[in-house]
């Protein structure tokens, strides 16, 4: 928001320099992007009156004009379009010097002398753009100094506002928040009440009063539609970085700008009937004024008469009932809508106003008639005319309530680590138009209709430091009282995981947790997404349901610039939406995998990456996980239907890995396969502890079985079953082994054989063949009656 240094001092006397004024407003919260000159940099140039114009005697598209220039008459040689005797303009005399140094000098234009310069706006740095001389009002006082008649020794503050500090999108806010901190008074310009001489009203009608609770309107008649805007409203506009278009509009800028209440006013010819307030239609449409048609939906509130749409609500007015240049009847709207409400809804029409600015972070509630009468009073004295009643229609259960909150001094001082005086904070509080209580222990704060960030104690001790200052705070020694947490041994930090995967080859990647809906539908990872309802754009649209299209995309892109061998890890949140119910969010990791195992070379035979070399890496990660690791077929559609599989610990499914589909890496142009692994962090980040133990002075023994087996009976099954059966007898079974698997020649089709170690091993005593050939026989006795399987000689 672009504000003026002379403007804020017309609310609060500062008498301070602009540079002060700046570092204030940093400190209060209010951050200065940039300050700006009103005006260019120029002198010399006064108010003067072209007395006589006649055509140049060598020139066709210059004239010679008589100027008054105040303390005599000048010749001046003129080429601009509008000038003629009777008007006011510019004059830049002889020794001025303009924007960009330019000193002006008694020349001959085509033979005639020219005493000076007539000048436009452009040429004194007030526009970017223009085709004439700066016309001035009649009554400019010929002979006096332009930047003491535009009041140009001034500077432009821009101020960086924080959403929500909707209280500073105006003059009223920001000086406000200057005289609270400078302990000064604060002076508001009269707003009269302006008594209605017709009986012209305007019916109004609120059919959405949860977006829209407050809704005012005046009708005003007889309008001179000849009237222009007078300069000082002109240049308050220009100095807001704001156009001047029609005295209307005009002025209901300069209110929005000086109270912070957007407004809007219609043609009264083009209004059928009353107003109503009311939620768009399907696909109704409207011509607005920048001249796009908006396309709505019923999300979006407009106003409306009897039959069509007038204006967004909160956004924009409809070009075919805004005010034309013919306008003699207007009627003046001042409402509040719920900011939820209009939150979003210019970015979806593709447009940025600042009534849309104002209305999405929240407007005073209680300040609806007050800018009516503001903005009709101006209007009268602009344009003439008459005014009829205000009439507003209201639904209080819609209207926010005023929120009282208590403040303990004792708090406020544990909190600040230092004390302020109890009444310097009372000071504060009355300054900021809060409604102030005291008591013995501290305050009792109801909040001002224009304060919507108020809500809890802690709000007030910001309120109090931001004035007393941050800079003011003394300096102390930092001490708590809290318990530093340590994270169990047994928990790992990401941080592990990530020193783990990098000393592994991978490198990490970090993706938008937000991706394309076609991104995921091309992954068939689309049933579960979540929309967002005001997307920055197409492609950040949807909420991810799976880490592997921004990987996918690092994929694609780092084959492109000739990266082809890839190992890629990257940890994120995932979000899915289970049966229209709350987004469910959880932490994972996945694991990338495409292109050669080794870099090529002549020493080794080159080979790319495959199942296998990424169930390593897995395996590698929950080495030290706690449970029994172990992988099961799955049918996942975004994996090759025979290289994948799911992950359990115990009978618990952490993830899946596989080969990424071919249509898939074939969509993306992807020639080679891609193997991903995604894993969920709750379940890997655990480890099991390391317990010591002696080791045993006693040797082991091993025996080694060759099984015919099913062949759809997996290891797994084999192993739990021989590991429940003996440890059932004795806790000396240490390891089993499967070192070979074998399909083929003597073996009977449908079966396979297992070739499985068993080693066996006490603590106390050296094992005798009896008692593990005993074990041995309780294990085979299970496979042969419970597994259907039958040893191999």
């Amino acid at each position: 928001m672009k504000i003026s240094e002379q403007w804020i001092n017309q609310w609060v006397d500062l008498k301070q320099d602009i540079d002060t004024t700046v570092s204030q407003l940093t400190m209060l919260g209010l951050e200065v992007d940039d300050v700006t000159p009103a005006g260019g940099e120029f002198s010399g140039v006064v108010v003067s009156e072209i007395i006589d114009c006649k055509p140049h005697p060598n020139a066709d598209k210059l004239q010679i004009c008589s100027v008054n220039a105040g303390d005599k008459q000048l010749q001046i040689v003129c080429g601009a379009p509008n000038a003629r005797s009777g008007i006011r303009v510019p004059l830049a005399r002889v020794g001025a010097i303009l924007p960009g140094d330019f000193k002006i000098k008694k020349s001959k234009l085509r033979g005639e002398e020219s005493a000076g310069m007539l000048c436009s706006e452009v040429e004194l740095g007030l526009s970017e753009e223009g085709s004439g001389l700066m016309e001035l009002p009649a009554d400019a006082p010929v002979g006096k100094s332009m930047r003491d008649y535009l009041q140009l020794d001034d500077h432009i503050i821009d101020i960086d506002l924080t959403p929500n500090r909707a209280d500073c999108f105006c003059v009223r806010g920001v000086a406000r928040e200057l005289a609270t901190l400078n302990n000064l008074e604060y002076f508001e310009p009269a707003i009269e009440t302006v008594p209605a001489t017709t009986k012209d009203t305007v019916t109004i009608k609120i059919k959405s009063p949860q977006a829209c609770a407050r809704y005012s309107g005046r009708v005003l008649t007889g309008l001179n539609n000849q009237a222009q805007s007078p300069l000082w409203l002109k240049e308050a506009l220009r100095k807001s970085g704001i156009r001047s278009i029609h005295p209307v509009v005009d002025v209901t800028n300069y209110v929005m700008l000086e109270l912070g209440q957007p407004m809007h006013a219609f043609d009264r010819d083009k209004v059928a009937g009353g107003i109503v307030v009311r939620m768009a239609k399907d696909k109704e449409t409207l011509m607005l004024l920048d001249g796009n048609e908006a396309v709505l939906d019923d999300s979006f509130l407009v106003i409306a008469d009897e039959h069509n749409a007038l204006a967004v609500a909160g956004v924009m007015g409809g070009l075919d009932s805004g005010v034309q240049p013919q306008t003699q009847d207007i009627i003046l709207e001042s409402a509040y809508f719920d900011a939820a409400q209009i939150m979003g809804k210019s970015r979806r029409l593709g447009t940025h106003t600042d009534s849309s600015l104002r209305f999405e972070r929240g407007v005073d509630w209680q300040l609806q008639e007050q800018a009516m009468e503001r903005a009709t009073g101006l209007i009268l004295e602009i344009c003439g005319g008459q005014a009829g009643p205000i009439t507003t229609v209201s639904d209080e259960s819609h209207i926010p309530e005023q929120q009282t909150i208590h403040l303990e001094a004792s708090h406020l001082k544990r909190v600040l680590g230092f004390e302020v005086p109890f009444e310097r904070v009372t000071e504060i509080f009355e300054h900021l138009g809060f409604q102030v209580d005291r008591h013995q222990s501290g305050w009792s704060i109801k909040t001002p209709s224009w304060r919507f960030d108020l809500s809890i104690a802690e709000d007030l001790i910001e309120e109090v430091v931001r004035v007393v200052g941050y800079d003011q705070m003394p300096a102390d020694l930092m001490h708590s009282d809290d318990v530093i947490h340590i994270a169990p041994e047994q928990q790992v930090v990401p941080m592990t995981i990530k020193k783990h995967l990098v000393a592994m080859g991978f490198q990490e990647v970090i993706n938008y947790a937000f991706v394309a809906e076609k991104q995921l539908s091309n992954s068939y990872l689309d049933a579960q997404a979540y929309a967002l309802a005001n997307p920055l754009n197409k492609e950040l649209a949807v909420m991810r349901t799976h880490l592997l299209p921004g990987i996918l995309s690092n994929v694609q892109a780092n084959r492109a610039h000739g990266e082809l061998d890839l190992a890629m890890f990257e940890m994120g949140k995932v979000f899915n939406q289970v049966d229209n119910q709350e987004l469910q969010q959880e932490d994972v990791l996945i694991l990338a995998l495409c292109g050669q195992v080794q870099p090529e070379q002549w020493g080794n035979t080159s080979r790319q990456v495959d199942f296998f070399d990424l169930k390593g890496h897995v395996d590698s990660l929950l080495t030290q996980v706690p449970g029994e690791i172990n992988y099961q077929v799955s049918k996942l559609d975004f994996l090759h239907p025979g290289r994948q599989s799911e992950i359990f610990i115990e009978n618990e499914c952490i993830g899946h890995m596989g080969q990424v589909h071919p249509s898939i890496t074939h969509s993306l142009k992807i020639k080679t396969p891609i193997y991903v692994a995604q894993l969920n962090w709750e379940h890997i980040k655990q480890r099991r502890l390391p317990l010591w133990q002696a080791d045993t002075k006693f040797p082991s023994t091993r025996r080694d079985l060759s099984l015919q087996l099913p062949d759809s009976l997996d290891w797994r099954t084999v192993k739990q079953g021989i590991e429940q059966t003996i440890s059932a007898e004795s806790d000396v079974l240490r390891q089993l082994l499967l070192f070979d698997v074998y399909k083929g020649e003597h073996i009977e089709k449908g079966y396979k054989s297992f070739a499985i170690a068993l080693i066996f091993q006490a603590n106390n005593r050296t094992l005798e063949d009896k008692e593990v050939d005993k074990l041995v026989e309780k294990g085979v006795s299970f496979l042969e009656q419970n597994l259907n399987a039958v040893i191999r000689t």
